[in-house]
């Protein structure tokens, strides 16, 4: 999993901007470099911290004249007494106040004067593992397995690109920023909720939305040319899935929202569900080639299983259906008929 820490830590940032001052005032002593390299070594956050604001000193050192000009920054009159006083009588008085006062207050000043990228993280999961993260906005994600995304916070909105697979998003409220999650098969937009997206193209079901709590608007993806639809509106307990024979909205019970989002606990639960979509559950999740005999893939699955032990499931499987499992050299599964040839 690969996840980057947040920004705009009030503590990182406050000391990231001292150092920054420090460095601009000129070369460290020995004393002070050995302290600022062991501050790095404390996290990589430290370091990104630290190259923003040093790369926001030299921003603002152009608009000096413009901010105090405009009246956004006063200079003193006098030399102030300052904690840092050893670095700051190496330099002029003016370079200094401009690199401690941009550090202490650049959002609220000057937000205007530096525009930073989005930040981006990219989290993912591998074959048969379950993880939990935390973005830089706050959102809680918990990802299925074999589950990759990648996660823009901008000024204007947050947005996840959910390349495939399973997730469970708490929203951290925001509602100057709507919070939107793009799947291949269509887009979810909140702006502070709980609810659970499923995207796999290799099963019968494209993509599906469970709201746990709040509200959220689904836009399923249209064919090329089509008119534009508006969004599905579903609010807490309700399901939207799609496929390619349509699209279906339905109100769940307590218990059956459970049962979608069991797979937090490991579990699965099927309903009445196709053998070849359970097949596709367990292949997509264990990351394994499990073949289904189209003269057994419509017959129907229910119960819990554990989605950890696929050995168990499959023993499980012959035990309730006509069918046999069988493991291929190439490491895949074959599902047939127990009667057939």
């Amino acid at each position: 999993m690969n996840s980057s820490s947040p920004r705009h830590n009030p503590a990182i940032d406050e000391q990231a901007a001292n150092w920054a001052a420090r460095l601009d005032g000129d070369v460290l002593e020995a004393s002070e470099r050995s302290a600022l390299d062991a501050w790095l070594a404390q996290s990589p956050a430290h370091r990104d911290a630290l190259s923003s604001y040093c790369q926001l000193s030299a921003d603002l050192e152009e608009q000096l004249p413009a901010l105090v000009a405009s009246g956004a920054i006063q200079m003193p009159a006098e030399p102030q007494a300052h904690p840092s006083a050893s670095f700051a009588r190496r330099r002029s008085l003016p370079r200094l106040v401009a690199v401690t006062l941009a550090a202490a207050a650049a959002l609220a000043i000057i937000t205007w004067a530096v525009r930073p990228a989005p930040h981006i993280e990219n989290v993912a999961t591998a074959v048969a593992q379950r993880s939990s993260t935390t973005l830089a906005d706050g959102t809680r994600v918990e990802l299925n397995a074999h589950t990759s995304l990648r996660f823009e916070n901008t000024r204007t909105e947050r947005r996840v690109r959910l390349a495939g697979g399973e997730a469970l998003f708490i929203v951290a409220k925001d509602r100057a920023r709507p919070f939107i999650v793009e799947t291949p098969s269509g887009s979810v937009r909140v702006t502070g909720t709980t609810f659970n997206v499923r995207n796999d193209a290799t099963g019968t079901t494209l993509l599906e939305v469970t709201v746990v709590e709040g509200s959220v608007e689904v836009r399923p993806s249209e064919p090329p040319g089509a008119e534009s639809q508006p969004p599905y509106s579903l609010t807490a307990g309700e399901q939207l899935s799609t496929a390619t024979t349509g699209i279906a909205q339905r109100k769940l019970s307590a218990s059956a929202v459970a049962d979608a989002l069991a797979w937090r606990d490991g579990r699965i639960v099927f309903e009445d569900t196709p053998l070849r979509e359970v097949a596709a559950r367990f292949a997509r999740y264990h990351g394994r080639k499990i073949t289904v005999d189209p003269a057994v893939a419509d017959l129907e699955v229910g119960g819990m299983y554990g989605l950890d032990d696929l050995p168990n499931f499959l023993t499980a499987l012959e035990a309730v259906l006509p069918v046999k499992t069988a493991p291929e050299w190439s490491g895949a599964i074959s599902i047939s008929s127990r009667t057939g040839s």
